[in-house]
């Protein structure tokens, strides 16, 4: 009996230990396959790669922490992010876009007095804080393309200058800019860009306006409106004009819009389509094209919106909510730069 469990141990011993020498032998083979392969094929063929394929496919607003902030909203109804600071890892966010090779337009109108007054600062304060990591072009429409300042942009960005009549009116500067930027997607920064931006000028960059804004159409909260009820929102009330509105979701801000190209060329092109309805009507609407953009994003929700930290106006006394102001409205002087 003795030797019959002697035998099974011995047995066992000898199965335990001709597994160890296969494993060992496996783990050998494989390391000096890597090792041989490393030498071969670039690094994102081999499994050491498996790490930067899984964030190359991850969804990034899985990643949001949507309680981060419970004094203010960072969702909507429709489940849009509303992006405010706290929710997310800017790391994961620039990783992501970099790898993607995410490449942005920015667009700013800097027409008559504008130019003098707003764009140089505008454009430095851009190069410090706007989508860094990423690759930039910035398109400056203006009348005075001989008076946009030489500036120093840093690498993969870009600037580029296009002519654009001036009108009369400021109001007609506010809303022809719709035509120029759809025309301008069509023509020069599709086949460049994925994404378009377009800000007004008269703004200036003081922190991270990064990856976490982008999104397939983003719209941003109005800072004078986000805490308001609904009742209070200055949409257009007359009847008569395309950009009427009973009700809407929130008031949004036409100093910044965006998403990817398609998307921002249809809501330029609605907007148009308003306002030019409008003037064979004799209407103009209230806010001019801020009024047809809530329209527009009232009928085609955006799938991203950006918190008044995004654009800030340091008149406001109440700004327990704002922890980091990215972007502030520069002071205005609109008696001095605006023709009637």
């Amino acid at each position: 009996m003795k030797r019959t469990i002697f035998s099974v141990v011995s047995g066992l011993k000898a199965r335990s230990g001709a597994i160890s020498c296969c494993v060992l032998l496996l783990v050998v083979s494989l390391t000096l396959y890597l090792s041989l392969m490393k030498n071969i094929f670039p690094a994102d063929y081999l499994p050491v790669a498996k790490d930067k394929l899984l964030r190359q496919s991850i969804n990034l607003d899985n990643t949001l922490n949507f309680g981060a902030r419970p004094q203010v909203q960072t969702i909507t109804s429709w489940k849009a992010p509303i992006i405010w600071e706290g929710m997310f890892n800017p790391n994961l966010f620039d990783q992501k876009h970099i790898q993607s090779q995410s490449s942005v337009a920015l667009t700013v109108f800097a027409v008559g007095k504008y130019l003098d007054v707003y764009l140089g600062n505008f454009i430095t304060s851009a190069e410090k804080h706007f989508m860094l990591g990423l690759q930039v072009t910035y398109y400056v429409f203006t009348d005075q393309a001989d008076k946009v300042p030489i500036i120093e942009l840093g690498p993969r960005r870009s600037l580029k200058v296009i002519q654009v009549e001036k009108h009369s009116r400021w109001q007609d500067i506010s809303m022809m800019r719709m035509k120029t930027i759809s025309e301008a997607i069509e023509s020069e920064i599709r086949p460049h860009c994925n994404y378009v931006f377009c800000f007004d000028v008269d703004q200036e960059f003081k922190g991270r306006f990064g990856s976490e804004a982008l999104g397939d159409s983003v719209a941003l909260l109005h800072a004078w409106y986000y805490k308001l009820p609904k009742d209070k929102f200055t949409y257009d009330r007359n009847p008569k004009s395309k950009a009427y509105m009973e009700t809407g979701d929130y008031y949004y801000h036409a100093a910044i819009f965006g998403g990817l190209c398609d998307n921002v060329k249809d809501l330029a092109d609605y907007c148009f389509l308003g306002i030019m309805e409008d003037k064979l009507n004799n209407v103009e609407a209230l806010w001019h094209d801020e009024s047809h953009l809530n329209k527009y994003f009232w009928l085609h929700k955006p799938s991203r919106l950006v918190s008044p930290e995004y654009c800030w106006d340091p008149v406001i006394n109440e700004k327990r909510d704002i922890n980091v102001t990215r972007l502030i409205w520069a002071p205005k002087h609109y008696d001095k730069l605006r023709t009637r």
